[in-house]
């Protein structure tokens, strides 16, 4: 078994209140659609299960400035819900959610490193492409794929490291930290415009955007991604592929308007493994952004997960 699932029990009990009465889309109804998507289809036995460590503050300042990660922590209440940004809400079991998710990237990489054809896929909230140097956005408070993708560069001595971002969102997050370091090819896709309004044109040239119109298909959107990386990523040849897997993209999730399937995510999943398998010993991590609506959510990551086994 070459697939290890990583999660942990506190991240079902990160909160972010309602909306005007509702479940907020952001809820721990994500987490178990997946683990049921994943019994239901006989993938779970598959699986090597690893509960992810809370990430360490010398980890968090790998990617986020000191003074905001002290005000994260010194703005956790004991009780009730407070907004810390926005769109980010901060509760008492908020930071510890966010410390697994952040630390799943970490279990992840020492995972994958020390054997070749190794990978991971991170269950975990909140999600983490919108959180920036120094500011939460996006329900993200810690920027996770990052985390991860620099734990790999000092830990282990890599030089080239892909982060690998198909939310429906630019992950404004990802950019600000990466922008213009040579060591991380960054290739997103995304809505445009739209939420966070950013990423087109691109920051740096180690960020490799594909904006979508609204209504865009699986069929245009592969011919997209694939025009704009492969060939920088065949050239880059990363020794790890970090993946921002935002389901969101999907046709069924309103959160969104671009009309991707499981199809879509399984084939640029197999191309990704392709890829990984040339420079990186197949080795992949993978980490959970968006994705709302429960069944395609949970059917997507399945099938993420099945091309990820191979």
């Amino acid at each position: 078994m070459n697939l290890a699932l990583i999660s942990h029990p506190d991240c079902l009990l990160h909160t972010n209140g309602s909306v005007v009465g509702m479940p907020h889309p952001e809820n721990a109804g994500r987490i178990t659609a997946i683990q049921d998507q994943l019994i239901a289809q006989g993938l779970d036995p598959w699986l090597i299960h690893i509960d992810a460590p809370e990430a360490t503050r010398e980890q968090l300042l790998l990617v986020h400035d000191q003074d905001y990660v002290d005000d994260v922590f010194q703005s956790v209440p004991e009780q009730g819900l407070v907004h810390f940004d926005q769109d980010v809400v901060l509760g008492p079991n908020n930071l510890k959610a966010a410390l697994h998710a952040a630390g799943s990237g970490i279990a992840a990489v020492d995972w994958v490193m020390p054997h070749a054809e190794r990978r991971a896929f991170c269950a975990i909230r909140p999600p983490g492409h919108h959180a920036g140097r120094r500011k939460a956005a996006g329900f993200c408070l810690f920027n996770n794929a990052t985390i991860a993708a620099y734990y790999a560069l000092e830990q282990y001595g890599l030089t080239r490291v892909a982060i690998i971002d198909f939310d429906v969102h630019h992950g404004d997050g990802t950019e600000n930290i990466v922008a213009d370091d040579a060591r991380i090819l960054f290739c997103s896709s995304f809505q445009h415009p739209y939420y966070p309004y950013s990423g087109f044109p691109a920051s740096a040239d180690n960020c490799l955007p594909v904006p979508l119109a609204r209504g865009t298909l699986g069929p245009a959107w592969r011919t997209a991604v694939e025009e704009a990386w492969f060939a920088r990523l065949e050239a880059f040849a990363p020794e790890l592929i970090v993946i921002s897997a935002g389901f969101d993209s999907h046709m069924q999730d309103d959160m969104g308007g671009l009309g991707l399937v499981e199809a879509d995510y399984a084939w640029l999943t197999k191309a990704l493994v392709r890829v990984a398998r040339i420079n990186a010993g197949g080795r992949i991590i993978s980490l959970l952004e968006g994705g709302y609506e429960y069944h395609a959510l949970a059917r997507s990551v399945a099938a993420h997960l099945v091309e990820l086994q191979v």
